[in-house]
């Protein structure tokens, strides 16, 4: 195997850059040039070694795979173990399921366990690496890269791509590579500090591919509710509804955290892509504070307590259940004195302390948009795409794989899964698309 240091080259400065493209890969005609090395690109480099294709991996920043080291919580949620296209949204989500279905979760564990990564199952089918920590996931996918032969060029930014028939030709500051085959990884706008410039949608469109409209997902929620902000820190398990003209639009149970602008945690983020894509400040937000009891067995609760203790103070009672910090906002927002005795509640009182309870309205200001997604909604259409080998069909040899096309998932490990699942599918479509350009030669 040759050092590694033959294979990694670093773009810069562009003086230099210039002299290496020229001296090496200008000259060289590779078999695919895979653009952006993080999930999905790592994922199509490895795969189109395996499958015995001369690969080349490009990538705007000097370190690679940041979004894979911060993800989780920095314990890189790898998969899941039932992962389906009910777990994502699209416009297309047969074609997601498709894609899914050809590579599934169970060859995602497999393929990390060969490179010998040990993954742990933990709650809700979610599934890191025992490390807990996505520094073994991006060691291992850049150690099998380099061992299977994948020329990782960092510090090259794609700027253009161009057919020059029989091959594609790339382009960026001081620099062209020559390639049958092209796969586009660069992922969406989320975390742009991680380098997600959103730069191939416009090599997509310049390829004459159009896209769904893109939206920031799974980002916290901003309010100017100051009651809300002043319970930064506090968590628990809620579940969340948006409805909009009297119709729920999306529901999800989980986590739930309040943060000093406004709300986080799972719930709110799986939520957060519908509440910004509907664009109407009529939508209401809705939270149920007790999602482990239905409302009628609460008020059978309330009145079995009323008798038992007929002198309990209304703030206790809903501090057995609840944060007392919360237990308070929701009395104050319920506007139901904290000292006030439960049977001395009015049946105004009552309605108005099931309805905080149960369906208590979010005031939300905003998202925290692109600058905190975990992922980006809409994006390159999957109708323009063939699914079984990610190709377009606009552009024979040009492939997608990851963020960049129109599926975002919900919080759980679904978006590395779908990376995993389009770059191996990228991968065999350039296999495929390079044997028919050598038996068309």
């Amino acid at each position: 195997m040759r050092a590694r240091d033959e294979k990694t080259v670093k773009m810069k400065p562009e003086s230099e850059q210039a002299e290496i493209m020229t001296q090496t890969e200008s000259s060289i005609l590779y078999d695919t040039a895979v653009v952006g090395a993080g999930a999905a690109g790592l994922t199509a480099a490895i795969h189109s070694r395996r499958l015995g294709l001369k690969t080349i991996l490009l990538d705007g920043r000097e370190k690679i795979g940041a979004k894979i080291l911060m993800s989780g919580g920095t314990r890189c949620n790898v998969t899941n173990q039932k992962v389906s296209e009910q777990d994502f949204q699209s416009e297309r989500r047969r074609s997601v399921r498709n894609v899914l279905r050809a590579y599934p979760a169970e060859r995602t564990e497999d393929f990390f366990r060969a490179l010998g990564v040990e993954l742990v199952l933990e709650p809700g089918g979610k599934l890191f690496p025992s490390t807990h920590s996505g520094r073994t996931i991006l060691e291992a996918l850049t150690r099998e890269a380099d061992f299977r032969g994948v020329r990782l060029v960092t510090g090259c930014k794609v700027d253009s791509i161009r057919r020059k028939e029989p091959f594609f030709e790339l382009g960026g500051k001081g620099f062209s590579i020559q390639s049958r085959t092209v796969i586009l990884c660069t992922g969406g706008l989320s975390f742009p500090t991680t380098g997600s410039d959103g730069s191939g949608y416009a090599l997509a469109q310049a390829m004459g591919h159009s896209l769904v409209e893109t939206s920031p997902s799974l980002t916290p929620l901003l309010t100017a509710d100051e009651a809300w902000k002043k319970l930064s820190g506090l968590t628990l398990p809620v579940r969340i509804s948006l409805v909009h003209e009297a119709l729920k639009i999306a529901e999800y149970e989980g986590s739930f955290l309040f943060t000093h602008t406004g709300f986080s945690g799972p719930a709110v983020l799986n939520i957060s892509r519908h509440w910004i894509r509907l664009k109407d400040p009529g939508a209401v937000l809705t939270i149920q504070f007790l999602p482990g009891i239905k409302e009628e067995a609460f008020r059978a609760e309330m009145g079995a307590s009323l008798c038992a203790h007929p002198k309990m103070k209304v703030k206790n009672f809903l501090a057995a259940r609840l944060p007392e910090k919360l237990a308070q906002t929701l009395l104050d927002k319920a506007e139901i004195p904290a000292e006030r005795i439960l049977n001395q509640l009015s049946k105004t009182e009552r309605e108005a302390l099931i309805r905080v309870l149960f369906r208590c309205g979010l005031s939300v200001s905003g998202s925290a948009g692109y600058a905190k997604a975990e992922v980006t909604a809409g994006g390159v259409r999957l109708d323009e795409v063939e699914e079984s080998v990610m190709e377009s069909k606009l552009q024979p040899g040009l492939f997608f794989a990851g963020e960049i096309l129109d599926a975002d998932g919900r919080i759980g490990g679904f978006n590395f899964q779908w990376a995993w699942s389009s770059g191996e599918a990228a991968a065999r479509g350039a296999r495929r698309r390079v044997d028919l350009l050598g038996k068309e030669s």
